[in-house]
C-alpha cells in the first residue's frame, strides 16, 4: 500500500506546474541574503523567475547572487522595490516598519513571508520536511544528497551550503521537494509536506515562544497537518518529541538506538570519531552505513534520513550508499585549515546542546593537546533564557573566549539584561576557563599568541564569528 500511495504522489504532475508558476515573475525579496531566503531566491531563478532584493549588509551570499543575475541592494528602503513587481517576500527578522515592507503595503502588492513562499512551492510537489530543534540542515543534506546520487533529481531547500549540490537549493525536475522545517515564528506551520520529519524537541526561540509546553504544542500542530496518509518520523528517544505526536493521524515511525524503535541503529562501532553501524527496520537488518561526518549525533540524523529515504522509495543499497558518502555541509565542523600542528574549525553551534555534542565529537576525531572555542552567542534574549544550559555546555574546552553578544531580532532593550561578561561568569562557576574579549581583532590576536602544536581552535555561533578562523587561517599561512 505505501508503495502504490508513493508512486500515485509522485506521477500527479504537480511538479511542472512549479515551471508554469514562476516563469516571468517579478519577485521582491527583503533580507535576501538570510540563510533560507538566499536559497529560495536561487531556486526562483532556476525557475525562470525575475528575482530582485535587499539587505542590510553586502555578504557572500548577496555576492553570489548578483553572479546569478539578481539584483540586490544593501540597504533597506521604499525606492529598492521595483516598479514592476507580482509579489514581495520578506524574512521571519523584517519587522512591520521596514521601509520596503511599509512601501509595499501602500502599493499593495502581495506579501508573503518566506515561509509561506515555501509553502507555496511545496503543495505543488510531494514534499518532504525536516523539523526538530536541531539537526535540521545536516538531515535535509543528506536527504537531498541521497536522493540526487540515486537520480531523483529532487528539488531542495537547506539552511546551509552542501558543496556536494553544488548550493544550498535545486529546483529539481523530479517529483519530491525537501525542505528544513524551522519551528521560529512557527514557520513550518506554512508547509504541507506529505512526509515530516522531528529530530528533536528542546527549549529554544524563546523570544517567540512562552515556554517548553508552547514549542512541543507548535510541533504537535505541525505533525498534525500530514495528511492521512502521510507519514511522520520520530525520535523515539525524545520524551517532548513523543508528546507532540499525540493525536496524530498519519503513520507514525520511530527511529533511534533504544530497543523496540522501528528504525534503529545496532553494532555501533566509532573509527577517528566517525561512526559506522547498521541499521535495523522493524528488527531486521536494512543496510550497514559508514559516516564520513563525526558525532554520535550524526547517527540519529543518519536514521532519521534512512527512514524518510525509504519513504521517498529509495532501495536500501541506495540509501546505504547515499548516506555513506554524504561529506557534510558549510559551517558544520567545517575545517577552515590546518598548518604548524593546529586545527581550526567552525560550526553554526548557537544552541548549549549543539555545542556540547560538536564539542565532544571534536575531540573524538582530533584528539587535540587544547581545545580552543570561540563561541559568539546569538541573540541576546536565548543567552538570556538558556543562561545555566550554556553555562554547563563548554566542558569539553580547555578554554572559551567570548566576543560581544550578536545582535539580532531582540529590541535594544534586551541588551541590558545580559552581556557576554556575565555568560564568561556563569562558564567559571561551572569550573571552566572562560574569557571575555569585546572585539574579534582581540580574540585573534590572543588566539595567534597562545596557539601551539596540537591545538584545535573552533569557531562556533550562528553571527559573523566564521571571520576569526578565516584570520588565523591566514596568520598561519595555510590555504583554505
Amino acid at each position: 500500500m505505501r508503495d502504490v500511495l508513493l508512486r500515485s504522489r509522485l506521477t500527479d504532475g504537480r511538479a511542472q506546474q512549479v515551471e508554469q508558476t514562476y516563469a516571468g515573475q517579478r519577485i521582491h525579496m527583503i533580507g535576501i541574503g538570510g540563510a533560507g531566503m538566499r536559497a529560495l531566491a536561487e531556486m526562483l531563478v532556476q525557475r525562470g523567475a525575475i528575482v530582485t532584493g535587499s539587505d542590510l549588509a553586502a555578504s557572500a551570499a548577496t555576492h553570489r547572487l548578483s553572479e546569478l543575475g539578481v539584483e540586490v541592494a544593501i540597504g533597506q528602503q521604499g525606492e529598492n522595490l521595483p516598479l514592476l513587481c507580482d509579489r514581495v517576500v520578506y524574512s521571519a527578522a523584517v519587522h512591520s516598519e521596514n521601509p520596503e515592507f511599509v512601501a509595499a503595503s501602500e502599493r499593495n502588492l502581495r506579501c508573503l513571508k518566506y515561509s509561506q513562499m515555501l509553502g507555496e512551492i511545496m503543495s505543488k510537489s510531494c514534499g518532504v520536511a525536516i523539523s526538530g530543534t536541531h539537526g535540521k540542515s545536516t538531515t535535509t543534506a543528506m536527504v537531498a544528497c541521497a536522493l540526487s546520487a540515486a537520480g531523483a533529481d529532487p528539488s531542495f531547500i537547506i539552511g546551509a551550503t552542501c558543496p556536494q549540490l553544488g548550493g544550498p537549493s535545486h529546483a529539481g525536475a523530479g517529483k519530491l521537494f525537501v525542505a528544513e522545517a524551522c519551528e521560529f515564528d512557527r514557520s513550518f506551520l506554512n508547509l504541507q509536506p506529505t512526509f515530516a520529519a522531528v529530530l528533536n524537541i528542546e527549549e529554544d526561540h524563546l523570544d517567540c515562544y512562552k515556554d517548553l509546553d508552547g514549542i512541543i504544542e507548535a510541533f504537535r500542530s505541525f505533525i498534525a497537518k500530514l495528511p492521512v496518509d502521510g507519514v511522520a518520523i520520530l525520535n523515539g528517544e525524545d520524551r517532548t518529541v513523543a508528546l507532540a505526536a499525540r493525536g496524530a493521524v498519519c503513520e507514525v515511525q520511530t527511529f533511534g538506538l533504544a530497543e523496540g524503535l522501528m528504525w534503529q541503529g545496532r553494532e555501533i562501532e566509532c573509527r577517528n570519531g566517525m561512526y559506522c553501524f547498521a541499521v535495523y527496520h522493524t528488527g531486521r537488518e536494512f543496510c550497514r552505513i559508514e559516516l564520513t561526518v563525526p558525532g554520535l549525533h550524526n547517527v540519529y540524523n543518519a536514521l532519521a534520513a534512512a527512514a524518510m529515504l525509504h519513504q521517498c522509495g529509495l532501495s536500501p543499497r541506495e540509501i546505504s550508499s547515499g548516506l555513506s558518502s554524504f561529506a557534510g555541509t558549510l559551517r558544520r565542523m567545517t575545517v577552515k585549515g590546518q598548518g604548524r600542528g593546529i586545527t581550526v574549525v567552525d560550526d553554526y553551534a548557537h544552541h548549549p546542546t549543539e555545542i556540547q555534542v560538536t564539542l565532544r565529537a571534536l575531540r573524538d576525531r582530533y584528539s587535540p593537546r587544547r581545545l580552543m572555542c570561540v563561541f559568539q552567542p546569538h541573540q541576546h534574549s536565548r543567552t538570556r533564557f538558556l543562561l545555566k544550559d550554556f553555562s554547563r555546555s563548554f566542558s569539553s574546552a580547555d578554554m572559551v573566549l567570548l566576543p560581544d553578544i550578536y545582535f539580532v531580532r531582540d529590541s535594544v532593550r534586551e541588551k541590558d539584561y545580559i552581556s557576554s561578561q556575565d555568560l564568561a561568569a556563569q562558564i567559571r562557576l561551572q569550573g571552566g576557563q572562560a574569557v571575555y574579549l569585546k572585539s574579534f581583532a582581540e580574540i585573534a590576536q590572543h588566539l595567534k599568541s597562545t596557539l601551539t602544536e596540537g591545538d584545535l581552535v573552533v569557531t562556533m555561533g550562528a553571527g559573523n564569528v566564521w571571520e576569526i578562523a578565516d584570520d588565523v587561517v591566514r596568520w598561519l599561512g595555510v590555504d583554505r
